[in-house]
């Protein structure tokens, strides 16, 4: 059995060093205090029948479910206190979701979030109040053997606070499956919950692949750069690739520097700094000829006319195939054509294939390539057309994802 549902004797005996014992003490006898004080204010309950003790309850736990039904953010606050004072280990109730705990922190959205409420109101009244009575009961016999009796009687002073410890732990864990049961998030907020986490997992991939692509770029730029500097062995094109490696570095870290703060901020500083697009193609081609490759570009249509996220999608497409080209086949001429037409964007870059061509698995580059076509419904091939290796994306301008 796990620590974390360990068996009843095991939770007796962990209990009087577990704070959540005394959190969830405290959580029953506040529920009991109310209908303490209901109860004090009764004229002549001493004297009158056990059955009127009963009577005095009911006023309490009417008034509870009365106010659970009526007063819709008091489902949000009973779901903190229930975390923070009956899930073991809260010290955060609002960071969790609610899959974690099994309770939610929202107001009452539905009739049926407001019947649960007033029913989980009127329980904790109900058991709250026997809980404070014991509380109080059972500690007056253990004084009495330890300070009246006195004798062998002091022996059996700790039966009271041990019998009240295990009506503590028992309550408690009632308690605290009743929360998980009657605080539940309904079936609309699960979705919502669901959707967010897939939202955020969405939105982390997409982070990753602009990172991946950004980075990658300029690694394999200034690589490419540097040995053709080197075998050049002239201090112009020197000075020329190390300009050019400088600024492809500068980029790579304003994208880091970007990727980071929204993965910090969760999308807070997104307007900050713009990612690129296509209309800031120009600085990939630069790059890629001051690696050394031969690019011939041609673009037809107007970029600016291009929906935002498949102008940057299609930016990091274009920036993994020329990647792609320096890495495995090295400063080559490299034609590059991007079409704007109709209900289409065409981007289609195409190098030379060396002699000896061996046809490889699909790597990550190109596997995020096809990743961002079908995320925006479109499409996106690659392969060796003759003696040429050709990438061929086509992503429509109307009805694309919107992320």
């Amino acid at each position: 059995m796990s620590s974390r549902h360990p068996t009843p004797v095991l939770a007796l005996v962990q209990a009087p060093v577990r704070a959540v014992t005394y959190t969830r003490w405290l959580h029953l006898a506040l529920g009991g205090l109310a209908a303490m004080v209901v109860m004090m204010v009764f004229p002549g309950m001493e004297e009158g029948p056990s059955w009127q003790w009963l009577e005095a309850l009911a006023v309490p736990v009417g008034l509870a479910a009365a106010f659970g039904l009526g007063v819709p953010v008091l489902r949000q606050a009973e779901g903190i206190q229930a975390r923070l004072m009956l899930v073991p280990g809260q010290r955060e109730p609002l960071v969790p979701d609610a899959a974690e705990t099994g309770i939610a922190v929202a107001p009452s959205a539905s009739w049926s979030d407001r019947w649960r409420t007033a029913l989980w109101l009127a329980l904790r009244v109900a058991l709250g109040t026997p809980m404070t009575v014991a509380s109080v009961w059972l500690l007056i016999p253990a004084w009495y053997l330890a300070f009246s009796l006195g004798g062998w009687y002091v022996l059996l002073t700790p039966l009271p606070p041990l019998l009240l410890l295990s009506v503590v732990v028992g309550a408690g864990t009632l308690m605290a499956s009743l929360a998980r049961w009657l605080l539940a998030p309904s079936a609309a907020e699960r979705l919502a919950a669901l959707e967010e986490r897939t939202e955020r997992l969405l939105e982390h991939n997409r982070l990753a692949r602009e990172l991946h692509d950004s980075i990658g770029h300029a690694l394999t730029a200034a690589v490419v750069q540097a040995g053709a500097a080197r075998a050049a062995g002239s201090a112009e094109f020197t000075e020329r690739a190390l300009t050019a490696i400088e600024h492809t570095g500068r980029r790579a870290l304003e994208d880091l520097e970007r990727v980071l703060r929204l993965l910090r901020e969760g999308g807070g500083a997104r307007g900050d700094v713009d990612p690129p697009k296509l209309e800031d193609a120009a600085r990939l081609l630069e790059s890629a000829r001051a690696a050394g490759a031969e690019v011939d570009a041609e673009v037809g249509g107007a970029l600016d006319s291009v929906p935002a996220v498949v102008s940057r999608e299609g930016y990091r497409i274009l920036q993994e195939a020329l990647t792609n080209v320096l890495r495995h086949v090295g400063p080559v001429p490299v034609a590059v054509a991007v079409a704007v037409g109709g209900r289409n964007l065409r981007l289609t870059v195409r190098n030379p294939l060396p002699g000896a061509y061996v046809p490889a698995d699909r790597g990550s580059g190109l596997r995020g390539v096809s990743e961002r076509a079908a995320l925006l419904g479109g499409s996106a091939s690659a392969g060796p057309e003759g003696d040429s290796w050709c990438l061929d994306v086509h992503l429509p301008l109307d009805g694309c994802g919107r992320r």
